[in-house]
């Protein structure tokens, strides 16, 4: 009568089995792909960091408990950081640059635009940016203009519905 071998849940020193290591393993890499997936909706840098580790243990583990070298183990933890690294890398990349665009919309987004007098009664008048006609007031810099329909103008900034305007330099001038 041949005995059959069952594999208890883990061994005498309480460490578990090849089987539930690659089970965690994989648990931990797709743990890591979520938070770098996280990283790059809510760039932050703490989800990435943690994304990256998760990915790397978790392929150690993955590797280690499917039998293989520490040589591969090594070159695949190595591997998941440099891809954990350079997504990391793009992410923050891109999430700084658009913190600089200039804003769409919004009494920020008139500041610097171009616009044409409509008319103009010494101190104030109306001008037309960005197809709509507005209430405007000279710019303190530029009191000694004098502004008649049909002139450039270039928003300085926004008070209210009032937009303060100076006189466009040639250079600013788009005919």
């Amino acid at each position: 009568m041949v005995a059959e071998k069952t594999a208890p849940s883990a061994n005498t020193r309480g460490v578990p089995f090849i089987g539930e290591m690659v089970e965690i393993g994989v648990a931990l890499v797709l743990l890591g792909a979520g938070l770098m997936v996280a990283e790059a909706h809510l760039p932050s840098g703490i989800l990435g960091v943690a994304g990256g580790l998760a990915l790397a243990g978790g392929a150690a583990l993955a590797i280690s408990g499917a039998g293989a070298a520490l040589a591969v183990v090594l070159a695949g933890v190595v591997a998941a950081l440099a891809v954990s690294g350079l997504w990391l890398g793009i992410a923050t990349r891109k999430a700084l640059a658009t913190r600089q665009l200039r804003s769409a919309s919004g009494r920020e987004a008139l500041s610097g635009r171009m616009g044409v007098v409509r008319n103009w009664a010494g101190a104030g008048g109306q001008v037309f940016v960005d197809g709509a006609l507005w209430r405007a007031q000279r710019s303190p810099t530029d009191e000694d203009a004098d502004l008649g329909a049909g002139d450039a103008v270039v928003v300085e900034r926004v008070s209210g519905l009032t937009l303060c305007v100076r006189r466009a330099e040639e250079w600013e001038e788009p005919w």
